[in-house]
């Protein structure tokens, strides 16, 4: 289930994300231990997500891995929905904040879907989080420029690029969340792909011995999946291949549309 951001005060979150949050979190207190930072707060609050998920994040396992009491913590970030939202745009400060187009705007466009989705992979914590509102955070803002960037460089009208990125975000989010669930159904059930499929796959034959007769075109594209020497593709492998073939669909299609050949390597 999928959690939203930007529940928490919107004056407090965005202050903190703008200054304190954007500037690495300098605010210090009084006291006779070291004295904590926003900053400090945030990269505590990415790794208890990043080791157990949302489900394991809280102001006081916070606290712990600090040290602290949970009450400390307050001083620096308001509750939890504030610390979500920095949390969120903080992990966007990994990526690039633009993308050189020695090789045309297309290679460009490959790179980033590939930086965000590596960070989605690192931070799958952030998959859980909806972007159906933004924390509007300048680290998240960021990547939108980024790949705003690339995107104006077809010569399109903002109008088409506006899907255009939209369309990008969905298939690379989608794609990453699919590879982490992948990841963690075999972590949390102990069975790996591969043994799973293998006996999920025999099972189905003894009870849909018909199945092909029954379903021959989704035979035939399942067809498909095997590896270049004939071999079955791991899991994984299947995932990377279907986000790169997705993706070179979607650029070929901007390509088309600003008037290239899909393929070519497109003017700067």
């Amino acid at each position: 289930m999928s959690i939203i951001a930007g529940q928490g005060d919107a004056a407090r979150s965005l202050a903190l994300l703008w200054g304190e949050g954007e500037a690495g979190g300098e605010r210090t207190a009084p006291g006779p231990k070291p004295a904590l930072s926003v900053a400090a707060v945030v990269a505590a609050a990415v790794e208890v997500a990043d080791e157990g998920g949302i489900a394991a994040l809280s102001m006081r396992a916070v606290a712990d891995r600090l040290g602290r009491s949970s009450m400390a913590l307050y001083t620096y970030v308001p509750g939890k929905a504030e610390l979500l939202d920095l949390m969120y745009d903080r992990a966007h400060a990994e990526l690039p904040g633009a993308y050189p187009q020695d090789d045309g705007w297309r290679a460009a466009a490959t790179a980033w879907a590939a930086d965000l989705r590596t960070l989605y992979l690192r931070h799958p914590w952030l998959l859980q989080v909806s972007y159906a509102r933004p924390v509007l955070g300048p680290c998240e803002q960021r990547v939108m420029e980024a790949l705003a960037g690339v995107l104006f460089a077809t010569g399109l009208p903002a109008s088409t690029l506006r899907a255009a990125a939209a369309s990008l975000f969905d298939l690379v989010r989608g794609g990453a969340r699919t590879r982490a669930e992948a990841r963690l159904a075999a972590a949390a059930t102990g069975v790996a792909d591969t043994e799973w499929w293998a006996e999920r796959a025999a099972r189905l034959g003894e009870v849909a011995p018909d199945f092909a007769e029954r379903f021959p075109l989704s035979v035939r594209l399942s067809a498909g999946e095997a590896g270049t020497d004939g071999a079955p593709a791991s899991w994984e492998e299947r995932m990377d291949a279907t986000h790169a073939a997705g993706l070179a669909r979607r650029l070929d299609g901007r390509e088309a549309a600003a008037g290239g050949r899909p393929g070519e390597v497109s003017p700067r």
